[in-house]
């Protein structure tokens, strides 16, 4: 059972990335039944004046631009590259990623206006010393050579990234967002039933300022990854001298199941010696993914982007 549990978890993962990349790619040209040229050409009609919430063209994806030029164009000794690339990665890489190219909260700097337009740290040096607290961004006491080495692997990097051609390198938030906002509104409080345990009014309040992106969109699919954790299954079990013992499930295999007492202690049951039933609120999710078409996916993802 555990090991069985372990697949599921693998394959529903793999599904969440397929559906991300199935987001981000928005209906084909061929879907349309039109040609390339043609449907580029009606896409671009219909955002024209497009009303808030209606399902954007991923062709305008701000992810697929190019990021801003480098206004001064400006090289640094090899040794001072890399001795930036030290202090970056130890003092900013676990939120804007070792190459700078965004990481787990922090944004991709080598598309940043405010890198493009710093001349040998004016602008990224104050930004270095005063932080942006309102962003979650701290900041920084570091030295003139040290705030030096960081701009010079900054420069270094948005220099390289330039280079490659093309602007996308992750899936920007924005890249998702392709479905009808209202549509999702109806299936979520209709055919999909989400309502009947989430409130847009109660737990859903603000979940896309806490969630953003390929965050989000985990969290709507698959619940039990990511924080903070949801809270776990609860489980009653029924020995056999009918006593019920009532707490969190801890774990489960073909054999035993674990159950965590109000104290917090961990019991172990024998599985052919008991009776069980499990609450686990996330089951809906998973009988969810199995219902939902393409355009209900997208659609939904659409309008719970726009609860902030």
């Amino acid at each position: 059972m555990a090991e069985s549990m372990r697949q599921t978890i693998l394959i529903w993962s793999a599904a969440m990335i397929a559906a991300a990349i199935a987001i981000g790619q928005g209906p084909s040209d061929q879907a349309t039944g039109q040609p390339a040229d043609q449907a580029k050409s009606t896409a671009k009609g219909q955002n024209k004046g497009q009303a808030k919430g209606a399902p954007r063209n991923p062709a305008q994806s701000p992810a697929s631009q190019p990021g801003p030029q480098m206004v001064t164009p400006q090289t640094y000794p090899i040794e001072q590259v890399q001795a930036g690339e030290l202090r970056f990665t130890s003092q900013c890489g676990f939120c804007h990623g070792r190459d700078a190219a965004g990481g787990e909260t922090g944004p991709d700097l080598t598309r940043s206006e405010l890198v493009a337009e710093d001349v040998r740290g004016d602008k990224i040096g104050s930004l270095l010393r005063t932080g942006r607290p309102e962003r979650g961004m701290p900041a920084f006491e570091l030295s003139d050579a040290d705030v030096g080495t960081i701009v010079a692997f900054l420069h270094d990097q948005k220099t390289k990234f330039e280079a490659l051609g093309g602007g996308r390198r992750v899936v920007d938030a924005a890249d998702l967002v392709t479905g009808d906002a209202t549509a999702g509104r109806s299936y979520f409080n209709g055919a999909g039933g989400c309502s009947g345990c989430h409130s847009v009014t109660g737990d859903l309040v603000g979940i896309a300022t806490r969630y953003k992106g390929l965050a989000l969109l985990q969290r709507m699919l698959y619940p039990t990854a990511g924080r903070p954790d949801p809270a776990r299954p609860k489980v009653t079990v029924t020995l056999a001298s009918h006593k019920n013992i009532s707490g969190r499930l801890a774990s489960e295999d073909e054999f035993t199941i674990v159950v965590l007492d109000p104290a917090g202690k961990r019991k172990t049951f024998e599985k052919d010696a008991i009776k069980f039933m499990i609450d686990d609120p996330m089951s809906a999710h998973f009988d969810q993914l199995g219902k939902y078409t393409d355009n209900d996916m997208h659609n939904v993802f659409a309008y719970i982007d726009t609860l902030k």
